[in-house]
């Protein structure tokens, strides 16, 4: 039996009011919100938030992780070895881009449903569009990841490589057709054609590809569908098709169309999971896709999807509802849509690859150093033990999972910054710990001491086309901190703020 072991949603904090972009162009936009990736993050930094709230929620290991996006920090490079390396995994598991097309995602999640091993499927989109247009109204930026893999066996000895399904996996159909509805140039925005064309071409393909999805999945009838997933760029064909396949409205879910945007080649993955969280068990889920084709999944939930319950601020919906508002200019200027006074300092250099290799461990896990006998834990990572000196005694310390307290601050207007003014602030992390660290996704005046906060992994800057990841904090929702506790801290104050690579 193979199926969802986990998944997780990754909604970035900042929200678009559609009713400024229509207040100045003057044109009706729409309503609602738009998600916003802010200007340190990108389809990386993204996809790991959603891998890394996957993998939190299991215990089981992902073999492979593949990743999707219409629109890589890179070319050419693999942008998954970078998820692969926050993720702090073996160099065992494969990692690799399922890139370019927005059906990449869809497309990714069902070649995983449907092969073998444990794979961490992702996608990861940021969108927009020329300014005042409509993609750049009704996209969206987000990313979500599924961990699909086999049913655990009961009598296996070995570390776990299945595990407790969410969903299992009951069969699927697709049909690929050449059409030019949708298309983007290496470096342009996104151009389709009239939305018509694309009206005409889908819905012929869906009804069939339909009838084939459910025969596959066991006889499946349209009346059990629990819950319909239709996602796709061309809005007047999504709702056409929704109309097509008979399905009662109550049971089509929420496209998140009015508090998100569509999240392209993460858009079905991110509404699967939205589904899972508000799922019952024995419940039918059908995921349609259209793009460049027609992909159907069918699914149904076992009784581990009530036992899963994440965190509701974890939750796509908790997501939703915490985000914060952005300008439009400042939305314009985090896109380049829109030349800005740069800051009047020098910019940051780019960073020495042979030393990001190194200290790939601290740079992109961030996982510091334990001292065995005074267990005192050193960021960065040391070799010397700052009490009694022992020389490479040491283990690792991960910390990209643990939350601390913001125990000093200060605003910076002075450093470099692509939105200044930078905000420092230095970290007591729970179970020992300290380190200096930039706050993202806060404004200066909500910051205080006593704060709590939790590493993201986030873009620094780009130099000579490279881009520097490091790792910030971000806030926590509310929750007391925990009791002081005499363990031992150690305090560097290093500036892993502009390169933690020498």
């Amino acid at each position: 039996m193979r199926g969802i072991i986990a998944a997780a949603g990754y909604v970035p904090y900042h929200r678009l009011d559609r009713a400024e972009i229509a207040a100045f162009f003057r044109a009706d936009r729409g309503g609602g919100t738009r998600a916003v990736a802010a200007h340190d993050e990108d389809t990386t930094t993204l996809a790991v938030a959603a891998a890394s709230a996957a993998l939190a929620s299991t215990a089981v290991r992902a073999d492979a992780v593949w990743f999707a996006t219409s629109t890589p920090a890179y070319l050419d490079k693999t942008n998954a070895t970078a998820i692969h390396a926050a993720l702090g995994l073996d160099t065992e598991v494969d990692a690799l881009d399922f890139g370019g097309a927005i059906r990449s995602g869809l497309g990714a999640l069902r070649a995983a449903f449907e092969g073998t091993g444990t794979t961490l499927v992702i996608g990861a989109d940021v969108r927009d569009g020329r300014p005042g247009g409509t993609d750049e109204a009704q996209a969206g930026d987000g990313a979500a990841a599924v961990l699909v893999g086999d049913a655990a066996s009961p009598t296996s000895s070995r570390a776990p490589s299945g595990g407790p399904l969410l969903a299992e996996y009951l069969g699927g159909a697709v049909r690929t057709v050449e059409v030019t509805e949708r298309w983007r140039l290496p470096g342009g925005h996104s151009q389709s054609w009239e939305e018509r064309f694309g009206e005409s071409v889908y819905p012929p393909l869906i009804a069939e590809t339909w009838v084939d999805a459910l025969a596959a999945a066991g006889g499946v009838k349209t009346s059990a569908v629990d819950r319909l997933i239709v996602t796709g760029l061309n809005r007047r064909a999504v709702t056409s098709s929704v109309a097509r396949l008979g399905v009662a409205s109550d049971r089509v879910a929420d496209d998140l169309a009015a508090t998100v945007g569509n999240t392209a080649t993460a858009h079905p993955a991110l509404l699967l999971t939205a589904a899972l969280e508000q799922a019952e068990p024995d419940q039918l889920i059908a995921v349609v896709g259209l793009a460049d084709g027609v992909d159907v999944m069918v699914m149904c939930t076992t009784g581990a999807v009530t036992e899963w319950l994440p965190d509701p601020a974890a939750t796509v919906a908790g997501q939703i509802s915490a985000g914060g508002p952005v300008s439009y200019s400042r939305f314009l200027a985090w896109r380049k849509l829109m030349a800005v006074e740069p800051p009047n300092r020098p910019p940051p250099a780019r960073l020495s690859a042979p030393a990001a290799y190194r200290r790939a461990g601290w740079k992109y896990g961030f996982v510091g150093s334990r001292d065995r006998s005074s267990q005192m834990v050193h960021l960065p990572p040391a070799r010397v033990a700052e009490q009694g000196g022992a020389v490479d005694d040491m283990e690792p310390a991960p910390m990209a999972a643990t939350a601390g307290t913001v125990i000093t601050f200060t605003i910076d207007r002075l450093s470099w910054s692509a939105d200044p003014p930078v905000i420092f602030a230095v970290v007591d992390f729970d179970g020992g710990g300290r380190v200096p660290v930039e706050l993202t996704d806060i404004d200066p005046d909500e910051v205080h001491t006593g704060m709590r906060v939790e590493p993201t992994f986030r873009r620094l800057a780009t130099a000579d086309q490279v881009h520097n990841y490091f790792w910030k904090a971000r806030p926590l929702p509310m929750e007391p901190a925990p009791p002081t506790a005499p363990s031992p801290i150690g305090l560097d104050l290093t500036d892993t703020n502009q390169d933690p690579t020498p």
